[in-house]
């Protein structure tokens, strides 16, 4: 019967439960889970990077303006648009709000196309024109076709400041598969987008920051643009934007720019994929959340891969966790179960891992003193039922907000140890008490049941210290497994059934004295312990 409780057998089934249960709760919230060990990742993030386009906006936009420039006439420049429009059978964001706002006449043919580039930030097309004139035109972020100091660049400058996006349609000089066909393109009209902001961004962003959870937007986009929809949203440090092309190449000085600013623009996807690998070098734990193929190698590298479910095939095969409804609000409740899953089982395995420690340790002390093991495997089932299984069932469900931390082995046995080993010490302190008192043939279920009661209050001050910070359901918790422990001993038959009888009022009086002696001095430990030991 010694041998049975050493083992934490409950632990493996209660872990495995938890983890069950929080995927069926992230999957009423509308998130599919595809790796079950994201759980345990979720609860270790402090760090979220995520994208702009499709997480603090809505995947829509709106046309709201077209300023022609060098004096290019506006029903030429929407027949461009119209044209390029229809060229890409596949629009992102921005040109389908072209597409919508400005339909193709059908009188222009496309020849050649190139599609939109993360690394390139422009697309472009070349057209037979219904007259019979061939053109070639780029349409894309205006700081990367237009030279430093170009005039317009201050007008699209006090635009991005106020959240805007600007595209710069441009007549290219050059054939499309010239690598620098962007050189020497001549501005023709700027589009003026407006973006969508989510209305549940803002109350997101807020709950990161109270859980201390550092949101880093990273984006293709304009970085004084991105910078604009993020301040609108309240996500601190939004007014001090990076460039990204201005930024270390080196990992050491990229963790440090990371560190000290939250918003970043004209990011690659290979920029994406250092970004996460220099946040992780500062040992933080990222999660990135994308729905382009641009986001892949960012999403892959991160330790929780977040996808929307209306992202590419390839941003979903990657990532651990997928968004169905496409909700950024979502989020929140994702990282919230990690932790509440996490949190608890490290709360619970500090009850079974005590059993195992002083399980073990009244094997080893039953041996040295060669006298006869105290309990029987019913008495042990009864304890375990009321100070373990029973408690932890409840405690691992229960909510925690508490993000995870390294090191669960050291963390749960920095108090299974000392706790263990005190309750294993003043229960067969009182063993040996009850056997010097009582005498005869019937004195071993006496003794028995004298030492099964100061184990009983010894295990159940464990269960009083893990269960804090206390609730009603808590508190009533605890007393329902001290009630149901008293009934054993005062109903006839549940003291028949688990041998169980106090005898007289001297000894069991004395194992609960020495029990109490037991609580304050493992209430004394787990303070000590925490202090000297901090987590």
């Amino acid at each position: 019967g010694g041998i049975v409780p050493m083992i934490p057998e409950g632990l493996v089934l209660l872990t495995s439960v938890a983890f069950a249960i929080g995927v069926i709760r992230l999957g009423r919230k509308q998130c599919l889970v595809q790796e079950l060990p994201a759980i345990e990742g979720l609860a270790r993030v402090d760090v979220v990077c995520l994208d702009k386009t499709g997480t603090l906006t809505e995947g829509g936009m709106d046309v709201t303006e077209l300023r022609p420039l060098g004096g290019a006439d506006p029903s030429y420049v929407r027949k461009v648009l119209g044209a390029l429009g229809e060229s890409d059978p596949r629009p992102n964001a921005s040109l389908q709000a072209i597409v919508d706002a400005y339909p193709d006449s059908a009188e222009w043919r496309c020849t050649e196309s190139l599609p939109f580039s993360s690394a390139r930030k422009y697309s472009g097309a070349s057209f037979s024109e219904g007259d019979g004139e061939n053109s070639t035109w780029l349409l894309g972020a205006p700081d990367v076709l237009l030279p430093a100091g170009d005039p317009a660049l201050d007008e699209i400058n006090g635009l991005n400041e106020q959240g805007l996006r600007v595209l710069l349609l441009a007549r290219a000089a050059r054939e499309l598969d010239d690598p620098d066909v962007g050189a020497g393109a001549k501005p023709t009209a700027l589009i003026v987008l407006e973006q969508r902001l989510r209305p549940d961004a803002a109350d997101t962003l807020r709950y990161f920051e109270e859980q201390k959870v550092h949101a880093k937007v990273i984006s293709g986009d304009n970085a004084v643009s991105v910078g604009a929809v993020a301040g609108k949203l309240g996500l601190p440090g939004a007014e001090n934007t990076v460039d990204a092309r201005k930024m270390p190449a080196e990992q050491a000085g990229m963790a440090e720019v990371l560190d000290e600013n939250a918003v970043f623009g004209r990011v690659t996807p290979q920029q994406k994929r250092d970004m996460v690998a220099a946040l992780q070098s500062r040992g933080h734990t990222v999660a990135m959340t994308g729905d382009g193929v641009n986001d892949v190698l960012a999403l892959k590298d991160a330790d929780i891969g977040v996808s929307m479910g209306s992202g590419s095939e390839a941003t979903r095969a990657v990532a651990q966790i997928v968004l169905l409804n496409n909700s950024f609000s979502t989020l929140p409740s994702v990282v919230a179960e990690g932790r509440r899953v996490i949190g608890n089982i490290t709360r619970v395995a500090t009850l079974f891992l005590t059993k195992t420690v002083y399980s073990v340790l009244l094997a080893i002390l039953v041996v040295c003193f060669q006298v006869e093991y105290p309990f029987l495997p019913r008495h042990l089932t009864l304890l375990s039922t009321l100070t373990i299984g029973i408690p932890a069932f409840f405690l691992a469900l229960a909510p925690n907000k508490e993000r995870a931390k390294p090191h669960f082995v050291k963390r749960v046995m920095r108090y299974a140890i000392p706790g263990g080993v005190i309750a294993a010490v003043a229960t067969f302190v009182t063993y040996l008490v009850a056997r010097h008192h009582y005498t005869g043939p019937d004195a071993l279920p006496a003794e028995t049941s004298a030492a099964t009661l100061t184990l009983f209050l010894t295990s159940m001050w464990v269960l009083v210290i893990i269960a804090r910070p206390y609730t009603w359901w808590r508190v009533a918790l605890v007393g329902a497994m001290g009630a149901a422990f008293l009934i054993v001993l005062v109903v006839p038959w549940l003291q028949t059934f688990f041998e169980l009888k106090l005898v007289g009022t001297q000894l069991p009086w004395t194992a609960v004295g020495i029990a109490a002696a037991a609580a304050a001095l493992i209430e004394v430990t787990f303070r000590w312990v925490n202090h000297r030991f901090p987590a």
